[in-house]
């Protein structure tokens, strides 16, 4: 394609981007407890910033509804104001993590532990916005949300008809247009997203009647909402508390942000992502949030499917859609306070769902059987029982169990040309902690060349190593490299068999 060509679909991606991206930045920034304005900030940071200097190019950035549970309770304990702070130490320690090339250690976590968050936080926001829904305030955990619903229930009804009960019509109204809109919207209009047609219809039907429901509160201008940190909000930062939710902070959203760039890298065939130069630049975006006053950001697989959807071919559909969003605070701020915020609970109920996925719980189990679903499980209840913290420690800790008993198993790792072929030979047990060197020795492979994988001496292969490897063979298969699966010659594990089978049918 021509220079012009991919300026053109970069363009055209930037606006679908853009369109997708409203929306989100305003509810997730409601759900955080926080103004809107400083979801706005984080979108125009994650394109404009994080998009120049990105390490996965077609990977767009933004304020991420997996971190609006974890801000919304540290807003309610700690206050609005050491958000900034802890949004510059999250960004250094991103930046530190970068150069010390430990991208790919983010990508070690068990996938059962990381779905398993996201769809905690998924119900979190569930439960959360389902009172947004209903014109009332969420509260801070998901026990005291199912609590309190019959309180926002009751508030519903009276001898009129309750705002409350308005508020509640035009969210359904707005739920419903986005999901009939996905299910039937016409092949012509396949970009444009249903978030946009929901939050649409909800504020045309809010203007034209005159409905008396809370809307968006955006400053005149954007510069009014910014607000730098102060000499006595970083005194605070030494607090065990902060201390802690600074590091969760830092590795969710590292987390999250890689695991998102390399589900980018499977759906398109251009440029690969590099992960630390990814994590340097989610380290500056979020360092600059910190700065402003705005929200953490990661990198966002909603806006970035819907970026290669549209054809997307390089970075500079990510800088524009940051463009148009300034474009839009700064010229029609009017517009978006429009906006009712049922509506934007309604998108959110959409999110929270989509974050839940049981497709990932039936590939789970379809190829690694029960223990990783029960650590999706106990993963998903700690998360919403207890806190996001409890939830992700004990994951990682039933993670570790399962393949203690094949830890004294070294992994080695040989490679060697044979006749102008590759020929990988790996011997022991893979575990999660040889995730870094099996991406390093596969990505390090010249292109081009015939891959023979051979684990005739292999013992054992977790399933956050398999889906690794999985990836890898898929992604490669896909640019046109010829592989071959050689099978362990005896299954000392029974899950071994199945996996190569597996291994095998994605490369023929």
């Amino acid at each position: 394609m021509t220079n012009t060509g991919s300026v053109s679909r970069d363009l055209a991606s930037s606006l679908v981007v853009f369109l997708v991206a409203i929306p989100l930045c305003l509810g997730i920034a409601i759900a955080s407890g926080v103004p809107a304005a400083m979801g706005l900030i984080s979108g125009i940071v994650g394109g404009l910033v994080v998009g120049v200097l990105a390490g996965s190019p077609l990977q767009v950035s933004g304020p991420a509804a997996g971190l609006a549970v974890i801000v919304f309770g540290f807003v309610e304990q700690h206050g609005i104001a050491m958000l900034g702070p802890v949004l510059l130490v999250v960004g250094l320690l991103q930046i530190v993590a970068g150069f010390l090339r430990i991208g790919s250690w983010f990508r070690a976590i068990s996938p059962a532990v990381v779905h398993g968050m996201l769809a905690g936080i998924g119900i979190l926001i569930i439960l959360g916005q389902i009172h947004v829904l209903m014109g009332a305030k969420p509260a801070a955990g998901g026990i005291e949300n199912v609590t309190a619903i019959d309180e926002s229930v009751s508030r519903l009804t009276g001898t009129n008809v309750t705002n409350e009960a308005v508020a509640l019509l035009v969210g359904l109204i707005a739920l419903l247009a986005m999901v009939c809109w996905e299910k039937f919207r016409p092949k012509s209009l396949s970009l444009v997203p249903g978030a946009l047609v929901g939050v649409a219809a909800a504020t045309i039907l809010t203007i034209r009647l005159e409905l008396p429901i809370a809307r968006v509160d955006v400053p005149a201008s954007l510069v009014d909402s910014i607000s730098f940190p102060t000499a006595g909000n970083f005194a605070q930062l030494v607090q065990p508390g902060i201390i802690l939710m600074t590091l969760m902070i830092a590795v969710i959203a590292s987390a999250e942000t890689l695991l998102s760039a390399a589900a980018v890298d499977r759906m398109h065939d251009g440029e690969r992502t590099r992960f630390n130069k990814e994590l340097f630049a989610q380290g500056v975006g979020n360092g600059l949030c910190g700065l402003l006053g705005a929200l953490p950001i990661t990198g966002v697989i909603v806006r970035s499917s819907a970026n290669i959807q549209a054809g997307a071919r390089t970075r500079t559909s990510a800088i524009l859609h940051g463009v148009w969003i300034l474009a839009l605070v700064a010229l029609l701020p009017g517009v978006l306070g429009m906006v009712p915020l049922t509506a934007l609970a309604a998108v959110l109920l959409v999110t929270g769902w989509r974050l839940i996925s049981l497709h990932h719980v039936r590939h789970l189990f379809e190829h690694h059987g029960l223990v990783p679903v029960g650590i999706w499980a106990v993963t998903v209840a700690m998360v919403v029982l207890q806190d996001l913290l409890v939830g992700v420690a004990l994951g990682l800790a039933l993670s570790i169990l399962e393949i203690l008993p094949y830890l004294r198993r070294k992994l080695v790792i040989r490679h060697a040309e044979v006749d102008n072929e590759i020929h990988v030979r790996l011997r022991g047990a893979v575990t999660c902690k040889d995730v870094p060197a099996i991406l390093s020795t596969f990505e390090g492979l010249p292109d081009g060349r015939k891959v023979n994988i051979i684990g005739k001496h292999l013992f054992y292969i977790d399933h956050t190593s398999a889906e690794t490897i999985s990836e890898w063979l898929r992604r490669e298969t896909k640019s046109g490299r010829n592989i071959e699966i050689h099978p362990p010659r005896a299954a000392r594990h029974p899950r071994l068999k199945p996996l190569f089978a597996r291994f095998s049918a994605e490369v023929a």
